[in-house]
């Protein structure tokens, strides 16, 4: 079984939805991203259906896919949307989303980013300092804004994913300490004329044990409590990212339908707002990469297939050294053969898979790395002077470019020799 959502085998030839994935690549060329409308509007909604009976807004983590395609058709299914930029949230207005819908998350705002966030409406603020919050204050204040803020606490739990991506234990840089926030809180009038009406947090990403999440939750409705006690009265409660995807054939996903259950289960009798912010497991099943075999050469025993994609196009396997799928368009019987898949980039670490037995594929193949939906084109960049990729949205047998592909004039935009 393919780590895909949206594509499926034909007569031996991949497609997306109903669209032959050589049709594309014969068109838009490659590297290219094609992306299935039909997935991800099925990965949302699941989230959707998990929650129903609790008071609940579903924000789509804009960082794992930020194309305005992607962005549009989120917005028409209703989500809102988690971002950690001005240029998030620039997206987010262009692709139709509304701000007030919008939760400004991250961990070093600045003040320009702040202003344009509050002249914009957006509705509520994650915020992760104290000289944050007093930032947030001062331009609040004089811009006669009152937003909804949580302050992101630091539950001080292992959720055992990719150190790059662990984001819940005391070592790292987010979040505030659960005994410091609890102390802000208390002081909430001189952070005047902010609400702190709200706690977050966020453990990580990649994570399939429920039980972690469970503990985070733990924690925060413990702090909800105690803060309740003290007269501070919390209206929502932000429980962070989505749950894992699988990248390879033989796992599994995340049960979304079984953590909406729990969720439903410890949020019974309260009377609170719970906000998720999914990404990774909304798009990256939804999304390949599109690449073509160009060469092949062999040192020893081993082979090396290369292609036109490289580490500047998909950067997760040299980054964390993560596995992806890689699938000939055409499926044909074959041989396997053992070796690597690598770009042009001139690096080492310019790979797309390292040591793996793979079907045997010749130059001029057609190949989709799976699962790239997720931190593909967003992590893309120019290294090595190389143009970054199309990207294409299929819903139904409708296919179109939401982004071009670059040209050589695009590499020197805004330079002066």
């Amino acid at each position: 079984m393919m780590p895909l959502q949206g594509f499926e085998r034909r007569d031996g030839a991949l497609y997306c939805e109903d669209v032959a994935l050589e049709t594309i690549a014969a068109r838009a060329g490659t590297p290219t991203y094609v992306y299935s409308t039909a997935a991800i509007r099925s990965n949302y909604q699941a989230y959707a259906d998990a929650l129903d009976g609790v008071p609940h807004e579903i924000h789509y983590a804009v960082k794992a896919n930020s194309s305005l395609g992607v962005l549009g058709v989120l917005a028409r299914a209703g989500a809102g949307f988690d971002i950690v930029s001005a240029g998030e949230l620039f997206r987010v207005i262009q692709a139709g989303g509304d701000p007030h819908r919008t939760v400004f998350s991250g961990v070093g705002k600045t003040a320009q980013e702040i202003e344009y966030a509050l002249e914009s409406g957006v509705g509520s603020f994650n915020c992760e300092s104290e000289g944050e919050l007093e930032a947030l204050r001062d331009q609040a204040a004089r811009l006669t804004r009152q937003p909804s803020v949580a302050l992101r606490v630091n539950p001080d739990i292992d959720a055992e994913t990719h150190p790059y991506i662990s984001t819940g234990l005391s070592e790292h840089k987010f979040g505030i300490p659960l005994e410091r926030a609890e102390q802000l809180y208390a002081e909430h009038a001189r952070f005047a004329p902010l609400l702190l009406d709200g706690v977050s947090c966020h453990i990580g990403s990649q994570i399939f044990d429920l039980d972690a999440f469970m503990q985070a939750l733990g924690k925060l409705l413990a702090l909800i409590d105690r803060l309740a006690a003290a007269g501070v009265r919390i209206r929502r409660l932000d429980l962070g990212g989505g749950l894992g995807i699988a990248y390879e054939s033989d796992k599994q996903s995340g049960s979304v339908a079984e953590y909406g259950r729990r969720i439903r289960e410890a949020l019974a009798g309260r009377n609170l707002e719970l906000q998720l912010e999914p990404g990774r497991s909304i798009v990256g099943q939804a999304g390949v990469l599109l690449t073509r075999s160009l060469y092949r050469k062999q040192n020893g025993e081993k082979v090396f297939v290369i292609v036109d994609a490289a580490m500047n196009d998909l950067i997760r396997p040299a980054l964390y050294q993560s596995h992806h799928e890689i699938l000939p368009v055409v499926e044909k019987d074959r041989l396997e053969i053992f070796g690597d898949v690598v770009g042009p980039v001139c690096e080492s670490g310019d790979f797309l898979a390292k040591d793996r037995r793979m079907p045997d594929v010749r130059p001029g193949e057609l190949l989709a790395v799976a699962t790239a939906g997720a931190y593909g084109f967003v992590l893309a960049s120019n290294y090595n002077s190389r143009p970054r990729p199309a990207e294409v949205l299929v819903q139904g047998g409708e296919w179109r470019v939401i982004r071009e592909r670059e040209t050589f004039a695009d590499l020197i935009r805004g330079e002066r020799g």
